[in-house]
Formats: structure tokens, C-alpha cells, sequence
């Protein structure tokens, strides 16, 4: 709760120093937040390395932009994409369960196939590496004709669908079948002892995750304008920046907390990512500072147990002493 109000103090002062920069950077994390659910399902739930995230997200983009471009309903064609990104979590659960190809190799194989199956959606034979969606129908145009920018329209429809995908992630994973597949990634024996098959929930969450990581690659594309098949690279390292922030600051006790926390990971994420380009950082050196972020993280629950440790060291000689 106090992380929570310190982050609110220190929004409302960035509104006041910038308002356009942080607008923009949360409604971008906003879309980035679905993206970081999906991570948090196969990181978090499952316990597995999933890498075919990034081969996911530009496969929904492209879905969506080559739907859209050929005149379909961005919204269908953003639905689309969600189903596209659902085999390709398909494909990498089929090669880990029943090829028995760990889980990391799985997820690399998927992600290298998904390069020239994204090359194929946007151009058929010839292949095309990108694509304007400039002067096209987007899921934020419905917003735009009523008056609101492109970056108020994104806020909008992003705080829809993150709302809407975290409530029903959270019914979900409170079902027989949602909790079957937490309990997969905790306890798999446990699960099979109770006549479950741990195959069929590990494709079902990897199902899910994907699918959600290609429905933010399509609103993400429509958001920028493009369609770019490089856009997916280093959306990993994105995505686990985002989740560890937000479990470091904002805390992870429960499922509900959890999801809570990524999303408002998420936006922090893009929040610190606007303040240092803001201040003049490279943007070539974006990946660097995102990995030592991660990093600086992962070593501060250490840290602190650290502290800790050093602290009863310190008081323990003054009471052996009295």
C-alpha cells in the first residue's frame, strides 16, 4: 500500500513536470500490459522459459495488419490475432509435452519459426518485413472521431482491455481448470496424483499466454502506426523487466496482487524508459539499461536479506555483552 501511494505522489508530480511524456508512456505500458500477463502466466504459474514470446507478439501484429489492411474490422482482425498467438502457444506446448523438448528449446524452435510465418502473413511468397497502418480503421479510431487523441484513444482502449483481461484471468485461474494449471507449475505431482493430465495444462497455459502476448502485439502495432517483424526482439527481456519491477515495488502475496503488480509494472516500466530517453539516454543503449535494471532487481530481494542479517550481527555482541 505504501509502494502504491509513493508511486502515486511521484505520478502526480511527473504529470506536473510532463504531462504529455507520461501520458504516452502509460498508455504505451498499458498495452504492454497485457503482453506482461502472458509473461507472468508461463514465468510465474507454469514455471517455465518461455522464449516463443518473442515470436508471438509479431505474429499477432501481423495477423491484425494484414487483416486490416485488407479492409477487415480492426477489432476482428485484433481477435484474430489473440487466436493466431493461441497455436502459436500451441505449437511450443505440443514440442515441450509431447516431444519432450525442454521447455527453453521449445520455445527458441517456435520462435525461429514464427520469423518466416510472420514474413508469410504480410507478403505470401515474396514476404514483407513491414507494413503502415497509417490511413487504416485501428480499434482507436472510434475514440479518435469523437475528439480524443492517439495517445488519450490508446489510454482508453488500453485500460479497457487490461482491466478486462485481468478480470478474467483472475476468474479463470479460480476455476477447477485454472487452478489445475497453477497447481502444475507448483506442484506437478501433486497434480497427476489427482488424476490430472500435467501435459494438457501446461498446452492449455501456454494457450493463454501466447494468445495474450499476440493481442498486445496487435494493439501495440496499431498504436505505432506499423507493422514491423523485428518488433518482437527483446520483447522478453521487456516483459521480465516489467513483471520483477513490479514484484519488487509493488509486492506479489497473492494472485490478485500478482496481477496488480505486472500491470502496474508494466506502466513503471515504460514510465522509467520515457525518463531516461527524456534525459538523454541513447536509445541504442535501451536493451543495456533494461538488463541491468533487471538485474539490479533480481540481486534486491538478496540485498535486503543481506542488510538484515547484517543488522542482527551488529546488535547481537551488545547483547551477549549485557
Amino acid at each position: 500500500m505504501i509502494s502504491i501511494l509513493v508511486g502515486a505522489v511521484l505520478l502526480g508530480i511527473l504529470w506536473v513536470w510532463m504531462p504529455g511524456i507520461l501520458l504516452g508512456a502509460v498508455s504505451l505500458g498499458l498495452l504492454w500490459a497485457v503482453m506482461v500477463i502472458g509473461v507472468y502466466l508461463t514465468y510465474r504459474i507454469l514455471d517455465l522459459a518461455d522464449l516463443s514470446v518473442e515470436g508471438t507478439l509479431p505474429l499477432g501484429a501481423a495477423v491484425a495488419a494484414r487483416m486490416i489492411t485488407g479492409g477487415v474490422n480492426p477489432w476482428l482482425a485484433t481477435f484474430c490475432a489473440l487466436l493466431a498467438g493461441v497455436l502459436g502457444g500451441l505449437i511450443t506446448g505440443l514440442l515441450h509435452t509431447r516431444l519432450k523438448i525442454p521447455a527453453l528449446l521449445s520455445g527458441i524452435l517456435t520462435m525461429l519459426a514464427m520469423w518466416s510465418i510472420n514474413l508469410r502473413v504480410m507478403g505470401g511468397s515474396t514476404g514483407r518485413s513491414n507494413a503502415p497502418l497509417l490511413r487504416v480503421e485501428t480499434v482507436y479510431t472510434a475514440l479518435m472521431n469523437l475528439g480524443l487523441d492517439k495517445t488519450a484513444a490508446s489510454l482508453a482502449v488500453g485500460t479497457l482491455f487490461v482491466i478486462g483481461t485481468a478480470l478474467v484471468i483472475y476468474w479463470f485461474f479460480g476455476t477447477e481448470l485454472g487452478s489445475a494449471i497453477r497447481a502444475t507449475g507448483s506442484n506437478p505431482s501433486m497434480v497427476r496424483a489427482q488424476g490430472v493430465d500435467t501435459r494438457s495444462t501446461i498446452i492449455l497455459g501456454l494457450m493463454i499466454s501466447n494468445g495474450l502476448v499476440a493481442l498486445s502485439g496487435a494493439l501495440i502495432s496499431q498504436y505505432q502506426g506499423y507493422y514491423d517483424v523485428q518488433m518482437g526482439v527483446g520483447s522478453i527481456v521487456i516483459g521480465l523487466a516489467s513483471l520483477i519491477i513490479g514484484e519488487v515495488i509493488f509486492g506479489a502475496r497473492s494472485f490478485k496482487n500478482s496481477l496488480i503488480s505486472v500491470i502496474l509494472g508494466a506502466v513503471a516500466y515504460r514510465i522509467i524508459i520515457a525518463l531516461v530517453l527524456k534525459a538523454g539516454m541513447n536509445s541504442n543503449d535501451l536493451k543495456l539499461f533494461t538488463s541491468i535494471t533487471v538485474a539490479a532487481c533480481l540481486y534486491l530481494p538478496s540485498f535486503r536479506s543481506y542488510l538484515r542479517t547484517l543488522g542482527k550481527s551488529v546488535k547481537s555482541p551488545g547483547k551477549e555483552t549485557a
